[in-house]
């Protein structure tokens, strides 16, 4: 399994102050120094963190793989064709949240989300769909031709008892093994930390998992570099088990 680092909140602590220091390129080189395969960022439409100089310098910037996070708006959609990243991973976007909730209906947004996908593979983009583990959200996301899921691992991350975690981790085994067998690659993240993704790592349909919060939490303690090794050295041992 591999590991994509989300830098978003690098953004935060230094939108907080001003400036240009902590700045969020430099937290991806060091990511991709600690074996990141890719830089996950995402452009939100308050620009609560990351910015369109942001993104623009790390589309240079980056050696990996620049994974785009975004609400599918015009505006958004217009800056991504024109910077052209590997990757645009389709979310949900409410004004008042403090992270995305839950993961995005394509079955409600079926039509629209389609001539999305299909503007971004105009220009050689691929496209994943941030979706709940519901079989038909999946269906739908290969239906309209997104290349790949992430499914939203936020309901077994926060799960308080083991058994109310244990279920979520066996739906989001079934619905990987779903997504796969169709033939969509299949990501997963939201909430993942150092303490419960060793379950997530070894589901063997899952080929990424992207985790942010936690991993530039535990820098504070330990460095970036230090934490990303300490997460990737969690998720190999998780896909080795």
């Amino acid at each position: 399994m591999q590991l994509a680092i989300n830098i978003d909140h690098i953004a935060t602590i230094r939108n907080a102050r001003g400036g240009v220091d902590p700045d969020p390129v430099e937290a991806a080189r060091i990511c991709e120094r600690a074996g990141a395969v890719g830089i996950v960022c995402h452009l939100r439409e308050d620009r609560r963190h990351i910015r369109d100089d942001d993104v623009r310098r790390l589309r240079k910037a980056i050696t990996t793989k620049l994974d785009l996070e975004m609400a599918a708006t015009d505006e958004i959609v217009g800056i991504a064709l024109d910077v052209v990243p590997e990757l645009v991973t389709l979310v949900p976007e409410k004004r008042r949240e403090l992270t995305t909730e839950g993961g995005l209906d394509v079955v409600a947004q079926k039509k629209r989300l389609s001539n999305v996908i299909r503007s971004f593979h105009e220009k050689k983009i691929a496209v994943s769909l941030f979706v709940d583990p519901v079989k038909s959200q999946i269906e739908t996301s290969k239906e309209i031709g997104a290349d790949m899921i992430e499914l939203h691992t936020g309901e077994y991350a926060n799960a308080i008892e083991k058994r109310e975690r244990q279920v979520q981790l066996a739906r989001i085994q079934a619905m990987a093994a779903l997504g796969k067998s169709l033939g969509l690659i299949v990501n997963g993240g939201h909430g993942l930390d150092y303490e419960n993704v060793l379950p997530i790592a070894a589901i063997k349909e899952i080929h990424e998992v992207s985790i942010g919060h936690a991993v530039i939490t535990r820098a504070l303690f330990v460095g970036l570099e230090n934490a990303v090794l300490e997460m990737l050295k969690l998720v190999t041992a998780g896909s080795r088990t």
